[in-house]
This record gives C-alpha cells, structure tokens and sequence, in this order.
C-alpha cells in the first residue's frame, strides 16, 4: 500500500515537473509584436510596400514575398533558419554581403534581435496582417489573482499583466494627491481649499464618483479638454508664413468648447467638423463646425502663386485627417507610395480629391457671420463695431467735398455724353449655387432658385483701357415677378453691398448715384458696409421700368488686359434679390453741376475770411449733403463679431490627378482625373467595405463607421494619454508598422469597443477610466520598479506629468484668485515682455489687456504663429503650423526663470500675496506669521505643509525680511498698488509677494501627481 502510494506520487510529482518545464517554455512569438518592429526599422524601406522603391524583387512585409524563391533560394523558409537568406545576410561579416548594407545608415542587428528572428523562423515564420488594420477584437476582461484591488474591468486587463511580470500596483494615493490630480485632468485648475476639505471629510461610498460627476458637469471641463483638441486642429488666431497677420477663428474655439461640454457624440463631432457644412439644412453651428480645416496657414504675400498655397492647403488638410482620425503618416505618400505602411501614391491622392473641392483659395472663401455668445446661445454683442471719424478725417472730408463742389460749379453743363461699354463676362455664379442665366443682350437672369439671401459673382473683362465708372442696370422681365427687375413679390429688390476686386484687392469706390433712390434705401447704401441697408427703387408709378446706378471709382484705374470680380450682395430680406442685371464700364465720370448758389458764393470765400455764421451755415449744407462714411472696426481675433471662414465646396468639381513626385505642377493625367477614395488597408476591417465616395461627408461617415477600427483606437489612447502621461500605444501619431505594438493590446480594444457602446460618449470613458483603481494609484516611485519596469509602461504606479504652459499660468491664476472664469469669446492679450516682435517681418501689436481679459485663461491667449506667447514657447507649446496630437514636456532652466521673474508671473504673485492678507490678516508685529505661510502653501498645492516644508519656508520668509529691510527700493518694487495701500506694512507685504513667487515655483505645484 505504501509502495503504491508512493508509486502515485511520484507520478503526480513527475506530473508537476512536466507542468512546470511546459510553463517555463517561452510563449510562441507573435509577428505583430515581436517581429515587425525589426523588420520595419531596417528592411522595409528598401523591401517593403513601395513598388517603385523596392531594391530587387525581394518584399519583406507580406510572407509570400519573403518566401518566395529568388533563383533557387528564398529570404525565408519556415521552420529551417539555417537555410534562409535573410539569416545569412543580418550575420555576414563581408561589407558586400551585410544587410542592411551600410550606405543606408541604418544599425545592423543585435544578437537579440537576431536570435528573435531565428526562433521565429524555426517556429513557422507565420506572418499577420498590422494590429491596427485589423477588427476590433471582442476581448473580454482577463481572471487575475488580487480580486479586491480591482474597482472595474480596466483593472482586470492591468492586474493580469502586473501579475505576470511579479509587480504589485502601488495602493490609492491620498485624498489631498487625488482630488487636485483630477481637477488638473478635467478642468485644468486648481480646487479650493474648501473643496478639497470637503472631499476629505466626505464619508460617503461613493465620494469619488460624485466627484467627478460634479466635475464633468463643470463648464471648464469643455476648456481643458477643448485645448487638447486644438493642439491637433492646428488652433491659432494668425495666418502664419512671414507676414502673419491676425485672423478671426475664435468660434471655432468656442464650437469645441461647447461641444464637449454637451457631451457630443464623437462620431458626430467628427462629422460636423469634416463636413457639417454638407449635412442637408446645415445649421449656422454646423457650419461653425467645419472651421476645423479653415486652420490651415494663409500666404498673403504679394506675387505668391494662389494655386501653389491652395495646394499646400489641401495638403494639409489631407495629413491633419490621416494624422487626427487615423494615427498614419499619409503625408508619407504626397511624392510617392509609403515605404513602410499599405498607402499608396494613388490613394493619397483620392483622399486629396475630398478636400480639392473646396471654394476657399488663400484668404479667400466662405464666411458665416458670428457674434460673441452665439454659440453657446447668449449672443454678448449685435451691433458691429465702428470706428468714431476723428477730428483730421472730418476736416479731410471736408476738403474734399469743398474742392468737389467748386469743381463741379466749374464745369460747363453740357458735357459731351458718356460712352458706356459692355464688358466681356468670363464668370457667373451665386454663393448659394443658384442659376445666373446669361440672355442674347448680355444681361444675366437670376432663376430665383437659391437662398432667400444671396451674393452674386460676376467675373467680367471691361472692354477698355482706364475705368472711372461702373453702370449697373436693372432691368424688368416677363419672367420676374410684376415682370419687375427684382425678385420680391412687388418686383423690387435691395442690392446692400457692392464690391469691386482686382488681382484680390478691393478697389475704392467713392460715391455712388442712382436714377431713383426709394425712401429710406439711397444708392449710396450700397457702399456702408452695412447688411440692413441698401439701394432700393420702389418710388410712385413706372418704376418697374429699366433702372440703373452709377458708381465712380475713388480714382480712375488702369484695367487693360485685366479681369474685375464684381459681387452684388443682396441680404437686407428674404427674396429681395435683383432678378436681371447688366454691367457696363465708363472710362469718364459723368458730370452734375451744383444747383445751390448760395454754396457756392460761400465756398469761393477763402476760409480764413469767412464769418462764424458763414462757417456755420457752410458746415450745415455739408452735413446734410454728405453723411459721415461708417467705418466697421477691423475683424481681429479680439473682435466680438466676425466673419468667421468655413468650408463650402464648389458647385463645379474640380478634377483631381496624381501629382508626380507630389508637384502641383505636374499632374499625371495620363493616369487620368481620380474619384475620391480611402486607404484600402483599413477597408479590409469593414464588414462590406463601402466603395462609393462622393464627398467629405463620405469620408467623415466612414472614418466613424463601428467597422473602422482604427478611429475609436487612436482617439481612446489619446485620451489615455492624457491620463497615464504615455498611450497604451506610445507613439500616439504613428499606428503604422514604424509605430509602437500596445503594451494591453486588448484593452485597447475593449476601450474601443466601449466607446462606441456607450455611443461615443467621452464623458462615458472619463468615467470608466476615473474609476478604476489604475488611475487612482499613488504616484511615488518605487525601487522594485526602477528596475523592472522603469518606463512604467506597465502601470505598477500614477505617471507624474508637468501640466502644459497654458496651465500652468492657469494654476496661478486660480491659486491668487485673480482668475476671470468667463467661458469663450475673443483672444486676448494679456501681459508678456517687450521686444517679442522685434524679428518678425511685420511687427505686431500688442496692448496688455486691462481688468478682466488681463485674467482670462491661457487657452485664450492671442496666437501669433510667427512669434507665439513667450510663455507658450517655453513650455513646448508648437508653433501650430501644422497638427500637434501630442505635446514634447522638456525641463529647462528657463521655464524656472520664467515663473519668477515673468511680468505676469510677479503680478500674479503679488495676487497671491493680497488673497492671503485677505484671507489671514497680518498680526500686530506686522512680520509673516505661520498662519499666511500655510494659508499661501495650501492654496497652491492644496495640502498643509510638514514641519520640514513649514521650516524652510519660515527661514526663506526671515532671509528675504532682512534682505528687503536693507534694500527698500526692491521691496517697494515687489508690492502692486493693493498690497501697498493695505494694513500691513510694505516690508511684510513685499516678504509675502517673495514667498508667493517661491511656491508658485516649486516643481510640485506645475506638477500633476
């Protein structure tokens, strides 16, 4: 009995062994992971998927390329490693035989390396098409161990991997560490003392969640997360290039910023922004949306080639989507198909078709009006604004209108007649694509089909050499209603604006006259820059006949060989639209003779001789006959209404070719004209790949369809990024085969997958995300970890992470309770150093905002591509010239000396300095008590210091009173208005401005724990 007892376990014993060797045995290696990162750094450039790059036939990036037989041999064959040429080539010693070969500039192999591909080949060389291209994986979250550390299934997915490396997570960081980490990350501000000790002292269970939802339903939420979406839609308030003049594209800002506030679907935050502008009855918001693409750089230099700079706008357009949307480097396959991922040449260039429709040619394009509020549905400010005519610009007017006058009393009456010339029409449309009609007599015929307001574009060559005037007729048609020459019911019209542009420069107009002005609605309306003004004719009887206007350029001008674009804007009121128009030119200016004797008798009196009631009478006359011009401030990024640029596509497509070696000007049309189309590769994932493409709106729907499997992968570890300070895929921008393998492949996945079940909610996947015991973990380092898990790429800890510029100015805002907490609006400028502009090509104006703009938030800030906010720049904010998915985090020294010596910095400081007086009154030896030394450490970084903190600050605070009591001019220097008008005295006060200035630069405090 005991012999076979003992027989039993041995054999259970023997049994366990096997088990344990079997357990031992590295796990089969995996292509995606293991293997395609070494073949794509050194092989795929020369044997990869470019056909016309390949070096030989051999092609490496599929297995029936590298198994093929080249002449007898193959670079690999699966399972004999000692027979593949691939093998042979990475080990050779001769400089002839080595791969890669040296001219490439490329490392040879490690041992490892090797070794890896060794065991690969002997294992089978199986091969698998790139992790990113393939369907969402439908994993499930993973058993582990430590049941009572998980919180929810993100854990699951972390634990198993932490399990199998032999690392424990770190425990939950302190409620102090947690509730600042989270408004950092939601809201990128600081909370208050007051809400971080109630979060301390909540007892409830679900504290934590409660939390969160409060801060998820916070406003500044939509500004926090709003900014990293503008990172990658290139957000800046200029043109870029050299001259980079400022334009107005805050709407858009705060289009996002309300968006994610709402919570908006990010399958439709996708589409609105590609292609609002094309979804059927498009609302003005909608429109608002597609500003997203209008970011791109405008050159306004003159003698640029507009074609050359609309090219390189689509292009970016093209790379922004591919980078935003898909994590890929299409702009790879601008000249040539990719080296290392499945985009070919071709398919770059149907993706281009979808943005080679577009109306916008540099500077110009598609506007919709926007007033500040509008977006978020309280309208701040209606009326536009105007610029007051100074004292010298009525005396020039005067001038003029005096000289004017006496010239025309001089002229005979009867002067020979004016020649009226047609013009050769080379253009005509309408922005709301209407039909323009051109009839046997060469006037144009509107068919009243398009928008109920609408603008006219007339491209026209005037048939003589110099310009002084321009006629426009209006005339009556059986067609039109009361066979009149407009299209309202009574066969009227208001035309209110009328613009003349040459070589894109708008040509000065300086008076308009009409045959018959309707009360209330003057010619001269046209030219006011007004939308709720204009020329109407409604007057007595016979009106409906032919009428016309006579507008006199400001200076004749020289058009012999030119072109003019004329537009005849028509937005007083619904349907009162011109309905038949003619256009003619004039080389003289017809003349009228002053009917007014008693002006001129005055106007021949020199003005040094007239009397006081002769001046008087005289200023009387010019006042009536000519009102003051309305000048409309110019549209800045700091204007409360502008014209902001949207996309609209052409009514005519433009014909799309592959541009050979990625220039403009050399198009491959023996290829032929391209439909738009989208990368194959990715195609593959999709149940029933789609294959009929039109438009934008094409691409926008199936870069969110539940079958593309890479949106919802890159959008998700960008959003952990922001929480773990890497993605589960660390190179963000690049899902390509020269990309980084997921460290949780299938969490990756089943985060996707989440998403789109919980209908592309964001604020759904904060909160999972939040939750989970991962995101909660302490952040301390750990000596276990430095070794085997340095990078911290398994998430054994919290990531510290240095809060952005904008932030970090942010912080101090909220810790000195100067923040202005006003959600949106225009840019502002608040103070920054002196000379900032001093190597720009145009130098910039820069006013430091007063009262509340000076205290707005950084994501506010005016934006100069050419000259970014010094502070910005010195926190590694890009220049935005092109899509930032990911921000560098540097440490310098001068990110220190910006903290304490910045101008904004030290006014923000001595803010600080007041709160704390406020708040802790200074004692009766008027000297820093404990009290305020604490008062100001909790407001900055939210927890009491200890006693070894409290006693260097209280030994700093001592240094600098002895210091500043000796040297009374830097004191003084030190102390704002406030703080030297308060009760304490200025020594004190300037004391706390130095310690203030001490914590708002502690690491700690622009550090997110």
């Amino acid at each position: 009995m005991l012999r076979i007892f003992c027989c039993l376990c041995y054999g259970l014993l023997a049994s366990h062994s096997l088990t344990s060797l079997r357990a031992a045995e590295p796990a089969p290696l995996q292509f995606n992971r293991d293997i395609r990162p070494i073949l794509s750094q050194a092989c795929f450039q020369c044997h990869g998927p470019d056909d016309k790059k390949r070096d030989s036939d051999l092609r490496l990036d599929t297995r029936e390329g590298a198994t093929a037989d080249l002449g007898g041999h193959a670079a690999i064959v699966p399972g004999k490693p000692e027979q593949s040429k691939l093998l042979e080539r990475v080990t050779a010693h001769d400089v002839a035989e080595v791969m890669p070969p040296p001219e490439s500039k490329k490392p040879r192999l490690t041992e490892k390396q090797i070794e890896t591909l060794r065991r690969w080949i002997k294992e089978g060389a199986e091969y698998q098409g790139h992790w990113a291209f393939q369907p969402l994986a439908n994993a499930t979250p993973p058993e582990v161990k430590d049941k009572t550390w998980v919180r929810n299934s993100i854990d699951r997915f972390i634990l198993q991997k932490l399990e199998h490396e032999g690392i424990k997570p770190s425990p939950a960081a302190e409620r102090t560490v947690l509730i600042r980490r989270v408004y950092l990350d939601l809201l990128g501000l600081l909370p208050s003392p007051e809400e971080v000790k109630e979060f301390v002292n909540d007892q409830r269970p679900d504290a934590w969640e409660q939390l969160i939802e409060r801060l998820l339903a916070s406003p500044h939420y939509g500004e926090r997360w709003g900014r990293h979406w503008l990172d990658q839609a290139r957000y800046a308030d200029s043109d870029g290039y050299s001259i980079d003049g400022e334009r107005p594209m805050w709407p858009y800002r705060d289009w996002v910023i309300a968006a994610l506030n709402n919570d908006m679907p990010f399958d439709q935050f996708t589409i609105e922004q590609l292609a609002g502008d094309l979804l059927p009855n498009a609302t003005k918001s909608q429109q608002i949306a597609t500003a997203f693409h209008r970011n791109t750089l405008i050159n306004a230099e003159g003698g640029t080639d507009r074609e050359q700079f609309r090219n390189e706008a689509v292009v970016d357009r093209v790379n922004t989507t591919g980078a935003v949307w898909l994590g890929l480097t299409v702009g790879c396959a601008q000249c040539h198909t990719h080296k290392f991922d499945p985009i070919s040449h071709r398919e770059y260039y149907q993706l281009f078709s979808f943005f080679n429709q577009n109306e916008d040619v540099n500077n110009k394009g598609p506007t919709v009006p926007v007033v500040r509020g509008e977006v978020f549905g309280r309208p701040i400010s209606t009326a536009p604004e105007v610029v007051p005519e100074t004292p010298a610009e009525l005396a020039k007017r005067r001038a003029a209108w005096e000289e004017r006058e006496l010239a025309k009393a001089a002229k005979p009456t009867n002067t020979k007649p004016v020649v009226w010339t047609e013009g050769e029409l080379l253009e005509y449309d309408t922005a709301s694509n209407a039909g323009l009609r051109k009839l046997d007599d060469g006037s144009l015929l509107a068919d009243g089909r398009g928008a109920s307001s609408d603008t006219y574009r007339v491209v026209i060559r005037p048939n003589v050499n110099t310009v002084a005037a321009i006629r426009l007729r209006v005339l009556p048609h059986e067609s039109l209603p009361q066979q009149g020459p407009g299209l309202a019911p009574s066969g009227n019209f208001v035309l209110t604006d009328f613009q003349v542009t040459r070589d894109d420069k708008e040509v000065a107009i300086g008076s308009v006259t009409a045959s018959v002005e309707q009360k209330g609605f003057p010619a001269a309306a046209m030219i006011d820059d007004k939308d709720d003004t204009g020329w109407g004719i409604n007057v007595g009887k016979d009106w409906h006949r032919e009428q016309e206007a006579i507008i006199v350029l400001e200076t004749p001008t020289d058009f012999a060989g030119k072109h003019l674009e004329i537009k005849l804007a028509q937005k007083f009121k619904e349907h009162f639209l011109i309905g038949r128009f003619a256009l003619s030119f004039s080389e003289s200016v017809p003349s009228a003779k002053s009917e007014d004797p008693q002006l001129i008798k005055l106007l021949k009196i020199k003005p040094d001789k007239r009397t006081p009631a002769q001046e008087k009478e005289l200023a009387a006359i010019f006042a009536k006959s000519e009102k003051a011009p309305v000048k409309k401030a110019p549209e800045t990024a700091s204007s409360d209404r502008v014209n902001l640029m949207v996309m609209k596509d052409l009514a005519k497509p433009r014909e799309t070719y592959i541009q050979l070696r990625g220039d403009f000007l050399r198009l491959d049309k023996e290829t032929g004209a391209l439909n738009p189309g989208v990368i194959n590769a990715v195609n593959n994932a999709y149940k029933s790949p789609p294959t009929n493409f039109t438009n934008r709106l094409d691409l926008a729907r199936w870069l969110v369809s539940p079958d593309n499997p890479l949106t919802p992968r890159v959008a998700l570890n960008r959003v952990w990024m922001r929480y773990f300070g890497r993605g589960l895929v660390e190179t963000d921008e690049d899902f390509g085969t020269q990309g980084s393998y997921p460290s949780h492949p299938e969490l990756l996945d089943w985060l996707a997958r989440e998403w789109m079940r919980n209908g592309w909610s964001l604020k759904a996947m904060h909160r999972l995300i939040l939750n989970s015991a991962t995101y909660r973990q302490s952040s301390q380092a750990r000596p276990d970890l430095a070794v085997s898990d340095p990078l911290n790429r398994w998430l054994a800890r919290q990531a510290r992470i240095r809060v952005e510029g904008e932030i970090a100015r942010d912080l101090a805002l909220t810790a000195s309770g100067l923040l202005t907490r006003e959600i949106g609006g225009p840019s502002v400028r608040p103070p920054q150093p002196e000379g900032v502009y001093a190597f720009t090509q145009n130098k910039k104006t820069w006013t430091a905002a007063t009262g509340a703009d000076r205290y707005r938030r950084g994501m506010y800030t005016m934006f100069f591509r050419s000259a970014p906010y010094p502070l910005l720049t010195t926190f590694d904010a890009p220049d935005f010239q092109t899509t930032c998915t990911r921000r560098t985090r540097s440490n310098t020294p001068l990110q220190a000396l910006t903290i304490a010596n910045d101008e904004a910095f030290v006014e923000i400081a001595r803010g600080l300095a007041e709160r704390v007086l406020r708040e802790v009154p200074t004692e009766k030896d008027a000297t820093v008590s404990e009290a305020q030394l604490r008062r100001a450490w909790v407001l900055c970084l939210q927890r009491d210091p200890n006693e070894k903190e409290l006693a260097i600050l209280r030994d700093y605070a001592e240094r600098q009173r002895t210091a500043l009591a000796k040297d009374t001019e830097a004191a003084k220097q030190l102390l704002s208005p406030g703080l030297a008008k308060s009760t304490t005295s200025p020594e004190s006060a300037a004391v706390l401005v130095s310690v203030a200035r001490t914590i708002l630069n502690l690491d700690q405090f622009i550090t997110r724990e």
